[in-house]
This record gives structure tokens, C-alpha cells and sequence, in this order.
């Protein structure tokens, strides 16, 4: 009996099944180089630091392994902590003004005003520019003297204060720059979310009477959760692996103010040596990393809906 006269007297249920699992093999196929990316580049380096902070490592050596050594030596390490604490208050900085920006700037940018489309490019162009050459940039703004924001404050009769060499204004600085730089990045996500917004929603809401901002409250922020979500999930994962603006701008200092987590561990691995002690402090940034991730997944989990119909 032939493959096709066996097929023909099976169940019509069965043989879809046969076929999805003939062609299954083409799926596996178009998925592969991504799925060789995911493990190559992010799911094979994972498990090697996690492995390497197992190790006392100096680079010129062969690797010792030490167990949970460093892991001790990071409970009582109270620079790390302090430099997790840092890192701590730069979310704390960026994140909530950095969204708030974004959205207003979306909500005026959803208007049909002449152009629009002009000043919609022109908030995005912070983000194109590399952070290098922007930290650079607004290390000459923050200059105590002859900087552009104090020329300015001086104008007005106040003495402004030296941005990247006090530790009470360091970090604040720092996140500034931040906030400049990917305002306009995350407003093009408000803005394509705000479109998406069926415009029956509003009318039926003004019709009901509802004001400006009871429209706001009711109808564009709840649907906006899904942008919401996406937004703050990958800022939270990009700030708390800042370094290149801190690196540039400030070098961790003044007195360590400005000293995040992820530039504590590149000082331990390139200048320290200690490859171990690094792959540690990087384990426990991507643990904090995961946890924020998984309360946020929770948070934004039940209040989110995905179907506007």
C-alpha cells in the first residue's frame, strides 16, 4: 500500500497533523538564525560568566576555581553595593521623567498642525547621535565657567554650581543627559500607540460629557498599556546598564557619585584584572535586571489588553 493510499484512510484530522509535522522541519529552518543569535549571543555568554564567577581569574593565569568565594566577598563588598545603589537612584532619575516627556511630547506631536512631521524628527535626533560624542558635548555645556547652561544662569543673576565635579550634582547631570538623549527615541512608540487609539473611543467619551482630562485618564492611558509596558521594560534594562555617557562624562567620579554597577565591573575586569570577581558583580546585575522585569511583567500583566475591537 502505497504513503498516499494510507493518508487517504486516515482521519482528515490525522493527516493534517502528518503534514504540519512534515513541514515542520521548514519552520525550524526559517527560525535557525535567529535561534543561533539568541544562543550564541546572548543565552551561551550567560552561562559562561556564570560559570567564570566561579573562578579567581587574572587573565594571565589559569583559572582557580574558588565556588562561592566571590559571591562571599560580595556580601560584605560595600563599594559594589554602593555601586548598585548609584545605579538604584539613576533609574529613579531617568525613568519616570524620561516617560513623562515622551508622552507629552507624543500627545502634542498627535496633533494635525503644520509641521508636524518636521518637529517629529527633529525629537529623534538625540537618539541617532552617538552617546561618546554627545557626552563630550554636554561636558563643555556643564564646564563651570565657560560652559553654555551657567553663561546662561549667570544671566539671570544665579551662580550655577559645578555640575560634574559636585557628587550632589554629578548623577543628576549625568541622567540629564539620558533624559535628553532618548525622550524623543521613546516618543515615536507613544505617538504610533496614541494613532492606534480608535478615535470612536473619544467621541463616545465627549458625548458623554467626560473632559479633557477624564479622556486622558480613562480612554488613553489604559489603552495605551501596551506601549506603556514595552516603553518602560526596555529604558529600565537599558538604564540599568548605563556606562558609555558615565564613562565619558564623568569617569564614576566625583568620589564615586556617579559610579553605576556596570561601571564598577568594567573597572574590575580591564583595569583590576579580577575576570572572576567581574562575571560576580555582572550575575548580580542581571539578577536585579530580572527581578525589575519579572514585577513589572505582573504589573502591567493584568491591567493590559491587546484587543481594541
Amino acid at each position: 500500500m502505497t504513503s498516499q493510499a494510507a493518508d487517504a484512510r486516515l482521519p482528515a484530522a490525522a493527516r493534517n497533523r502528518r503534514r504540519r509535522r512534515g513541514r515542520g522541519w521548514q519552520a525550524y529552518l526559517f527560525v535557525a538564525p535567529s535561534l543561533f543569535g539568541v544562543v550564541a549571543f546572548l543565552l551561551l555568554p550567560m552561562v559562561i560568566v556564570l560559570v567564570l564567577s566561579l573562578f579567581d581569574w587574572e587573565l594571565l593565569s589559569a583559572p582557580e576555581f574558588v565556588g562561592l568565594d566571590n559571591y562571599l566577598r560580595l556580601a560584605a563588598d560595600g563599594e559594589s553595593w554602593h555601586s548598585l545603589w548609584v545605579t538604584v537612584v539613576y533609574v529613579l532619575l531617568c525613568i519616570p521623567l524620561q516617560t513623562v516627556l515622551a508622552l507629552a511630547l507624543a500627545m502634542l506631536l498627535n496633533q494635525r498642525v503644520k509641521g508636524v512631521r518636521f518637529y517629529r524628527s527633529l525629537f529623534v535626533i538625540p537618539w541617532m547621535a552617538t552617546p561618546i560624542v554627545l557626552a563630550l558635548i554636554w561636558n563643555w555645556i556643564f564646564d563651570p565657567r565657560d560652559g553654555a547652561l551657567n553663561s546662561a544662569l549667570a544671566l539671570v543673576g544665579i551662580a550655577g554650581p559645578d555640575w560634574l565635579s559636585d557628587p550632589a550634582w554629578a548623577l543628576p547631570a549625568v541622567a540629564l543627559v539620558s533624559v535628553w538623549q532618548y525622550t524623543g527615541y521613546n516618543m515615536l512608540f507613544f505617538l504610533a500607540g496614541l494613532q492606534g487609539v480608535p478615535k470612536e473611543l473619544y467621541d463616545a467619551a465627549a458625548t458623554d460629557g467626560a473632559t479633557p482630562a477624564q479622556r486622558f485618564w480613562r480612554v488613553t492611558l489604559p489603552l495605551l498599556n501596551p506601549t506603556m509596558f514595552f516603553v518602560t521594560v526596555t529604558n529600565l534594562i537599558g538604564a540599568f546598564q548605563v556606562f558609555d555617557t558615565v564613562y565619558a562624562m564623568t569617569d564614576g567620579g566625583p568620589s564615586g557619585s556617579t559610579e553605576v554597577l556596570n561601571f564598577r565591573i568594567f573597572q574590575t575586569a580591564f583595569k583590576e584584572f579580577d575576570f572572576g570577581y567581574a562575571a560576580t558583580l555582572s550575575t548580580l546585575l542581571f539578577a536585579v535586571i530580572f527581578l525589575v522585569t519579572v514585577a513589572q511583567v505582573r504589573f502591567f500583566g493584568k491591567r493590559t489588553t491587546y484587543d481594541l475591537s
